[in-house]
């Protein structure tokens, strides 16, 4: 928000309006979300497309069975792939955002065009599927679900057979890839993370906590993990599975995202709030509620300027990291006597 640096000098010398110029101030830098309606039931799972030369994309999952593809920096919506059968429980979009994929009750996944909407591929399972990731080059799929075993689908040979890797003993959560698509990063409801190698199906290690896993995040640039299980918020080493850090939040966690420079990282729960910490000293920055029901899913956009959380309450809703700067829908207005005084 741009603020003179002049102020008159009788109104430093009155209490009473510098109060009132604070104040004034603080209410221009509330934080305000864009509300993002639509759905009909809790919004379980969201990812952001890389940015394009049409800028950048978000697709979120839901239990009503109709995955949306919305604008990312407005939150507008473009439209609605139709064609499970069941609650939607992950989705995704490729870098160029072309390609879209989902995760279904309906013991399927299925891959999209995200130009036209249209339905590309489904991969039929033997059990409901909880989660879908593409490799850097969209060729390949790995899904992963209740029935244990991951799997990766060769999308330009779409007959053949998918490689399983088997190992979890309870339903697996989220399934990534990482190092260049050469490992695998997966989370069950064993209460384990394990590391996979690719080429031959071996666990590389695996990690074991004392509540299961409720979410997963891989950070590329510095191949840094972040997870959530309880009320901890941890951070590891990609490659290798060593601890970082971790912090304890006031509420179950079931989400949280760093932000792509690395200063502070958000996170959501139980207790409808949204968390804002600093990375490097672990403080709490701020905290605040939005949403009317637990906080299910939360994502920096790809150029850091927002955030979207997805809630019980049915709604996307979308928070800007740098409150008051000019931004998709957010508009810079001050107050009309703050203008007057101080433009």
């Amino acid at each position: 928000i741009g603020v003179s640096n002049r102020v008159d000098s009788e109104w430093t010398k009155t209490p009473a309006a510098l109060l009132c110029l604070i104040h004034s101030y603080q209410m221009a830098m509330r934080q305000t979300p864009l509300t993002c309606s639509g759905h009909t039931r809790p919004v379980v799972d969201l990812a952001f497309s890389g940015i394009t030369p049409y800028g950048y994309f978000l697709i979120s999952a839901c239990k009503d069975g109709k995955p949306m593809l919305r604008q990312g920096d407005t939150g507008d919506w473009i439209g609605t792939f139709l064609g499970h059968k069941g609650a939607v429980w992950g989705a995704t979009l490729n870098k160029e955002a072309t390609k879209a994929a989902t995760a279904a009750a309906d013991f399927s996944a299925k891959v999209w065009d995200a130009v036209t909407g249209d339905e590309v591929l489904t991969l039929a399972h033997k059990h409901i599927v909880k989660c879908v990731n593409f490799t850097q080059d969209s060729n390949c799929l790995l899904t992963g679900g209740n029935d244990k075993v991951l799997r990766i689908y060769d999308l330009s040979k779409p007959e053949a057979e998918p490689q399983e890797i088997s190992g979890h003993t309870s339903a697996i959560k989220k399934a990534l890839w990482c190092n260049d698509d050469q490992q695998i990063l997966s989370a069950a409801e064993d209460k384990t993370i394990r590391l996979w190698d690719r080429n031959t199906g071996e666990a590389v290690k695996t990690l074991s906590f004392e509540a299961s896993v409720s979410s997963m995040e891989y950070i590329p640039d510095g191949e840094i993990l972040v997870i959530t299980y309880g009320r901890t918020i941890a951070f590891y080493k990609a490659h290798t599975l060593d601890p970082i850090k971790t912090i304890d939040a006031p509420a179950s966690i079931h989400s949280a995202s760093l932000h792509p420079d690395k200063d502070f990282f958000v996170a959501g729960g139980d207790d409808f709030k949204l968390y804002k910490y600093d990375y490097s000293t672990k403080e709490e920055m701020e905290s605040y509620k939005g949403h009317f029901g637990p906080v299910h899913c939360v994502r920096f956009s790809p150029d850091g300027e927002l955030y979207a959380s997805g809630s019980e309450d049915g709604t996307l809703r979308l928070w800007q990291t740098a409150v008051g700067k000019t931004y998709g829908l957010w508009k810079c207005v001050l107050p009309g006597e703050f203008e007057r005084r101080f433009a």
